[in-house]
């Protein structure tokens, strides 16, 4: 289980962008926390994933509260999470090949003897076609980088999802084939998935069940 506990974040420890919010994702749940733009999601979202140390309150992972955070939380507990962010050319390598970018963390680990079937199959979970992994950012559409950012944030078979606004940039169509790809994620491995955004129907169709950031408020 993922447990926030009164969660309060941000930038600037005189000014944080989230304050006492807590949250809850079973093992195997699809959780939709819905809330308007610019109430400190984005920030929750990378507490979540051990990516940013709150000021205060507790994140606890299957019942042990984290400790360290970034490259300091074992490795463990790093890797058990794989996030998908709103913006890909933000959040993508602009030298590297598709190929390359969904490769990253198994380099970053020592895991390249799956390298080639790891980025094989989870191409083809996304949608990339396999011209797609030889060209480099600025090469492809929005919509076909979100693929290969998805694919990056599975190639460690993680247990736990965190999509933040994933879909926000894109079209219906990408949108729904992003959705099916986590969603059979999901069913292979029963992993969870925390889904922030603003979209209430997107939330409630793909989600078990939303939160609305003001009932997420301790």
């Amino acid at each position: 289980m993922l447990e926030l506990r009164a969660i309060t974040a941000g930038y600037d420890r005189h000014a944080p962008v989230v304050r006492d919010v807590s949250l809850t994702v079973e093992p195997g749940e699809a959780v939709g926390l819905l809330g308007p733009s610019g109430c400190g999601k984005s920030t929750l979202a990378r507490v979540a994933a051990l990516l940013h140390r709150p000021d205060s309150g507790t994140v606890v992972l299957d019942g042990t509260p984290v400790r360290r955070w970034r490259h300091r939380a074992p490795r463990e507990q790093r890797t058990a999470f794989g996030v998908v962010f709103q913006q890909p050319r933000l959040a993508a390598d602009p030298r590297l090949r598709l190929r390359d970018l969904i490769a990253e963390p198994l380099r970053a680990t020592g895991r390249r003897d799956m390298l080639t079937e790891r980025v094989t199959e989870l191409a083809a979970l996304v949608g990339l076609t396999p011209d797609l992994l030889g060209r480099r950012p600025h090469e492809v559409s929005d919509g076909q980088l979100q693929r290969a950012c998805l694919a990056r944030a599975l190639v460690l078979r993680p247990r736990r999802l965190i999509c933040d606004e994933m879909t926000a940039m894109l079209d219906t169509s990408t949108t729904a084939a992003l959705v099916t790809a986590v969603e059979d994620y999901r069913r292979s491995t029963g992993a969870g998935l925390l889904a922030i955004g603003h979209d209430r129907t997107l939330l409630d169709r793909w989600c078990d069940r939303t939160v609305d950031w003001a009932d997420a408020l301790s």
